[in-house]
């Protein structure tokens, strides 16, 4: 599974862009309710979709095969959970962001609280 760090996301990104043209990309945030309304990243050239990791398992079809998933926790343990589990499950275009939101918050946008 490949992974990217925060920083790394816009050439992912411009990646996607390239492979999927016309398809937005999206940043599947799999950490609990409470952990979005402490610290939550603003969708920038993707889909900021919420899907806590015990969800998954359940909701993955509401996810589009054809787009691609960058999966986001909060230090990169479940995300990368995840992105194997969607893998396993047919998905080809999945990433997990190492380190998580608090990896963004020092990488991408200090704005973000860490927690």
């Amino acid at each position: 599974m490949q992974a990217i760090t925060p920083a790394q996301l816009d050439d992912w990104l411009k990646q996607a862009g390239a492979q999927t043209p016309g398809v937005m990309p999206v940043v599947l945030d799999v950490r609990e309710p409470w952990e979005l309304q402490t610290a939550s990243v603003k969708p920038a050239g993707f889909e900021l979709v919420a899907m806590p990791m015990r969800s998954v398992p359940a909701r993955y079809p509401e996810l589009d095969r054809n787009r691609p998933i960058a999966c986001l926790c909060h230090h990169g343990a479940r995300s990368a959970q995840v992105a194997h589990f969607l893998m396993q499950n047919g998905f080809t275009a999945i990433v997990n962001i190492h380190g998580g939101i608090n990896a963004w918050s020092q990488q991408r946008d200090p704005g973000v609280p860490m927690y």
